[in-house]
């Protein structure tokens, strides 16, 4: 069972994965292909986990792990 406090781990593996870039798209089947059962056991989190991704991505801007988005992508330091 995931929690949206494990979600900016979650994106941060997705973009080391995809070599520190990735769109949210891309970014979004990384979870779903490697994280789905936890996602589908996780309650209200399956029915939020794409707008909580968002909230991920900004927390990890804040603790300066990730830069900020341009044009689509999502990106680590």
């Amino acid at each position: 069972m995931l929690t949206r406090a494990d979600l900016p781990n979650l994106v941060e593996k997705a973009l080391i994965e995809s070599e520190g870039k990735a769109t949210i798209v891309q970014v979004s089947k990384y979870i779903w292909k490697n994280y789905r059962e936890e996602l589908e056991k996780s309650g209200d989190l399956f029915f939020t986990w794409q707008y909580d991704l968002r909230w991920a991505a900004y927390s990890l801007r804040k603790k300066k792990i990730m830069k900020p988005s341009k044009k689509g992508f999502w990106e680590l330091y």
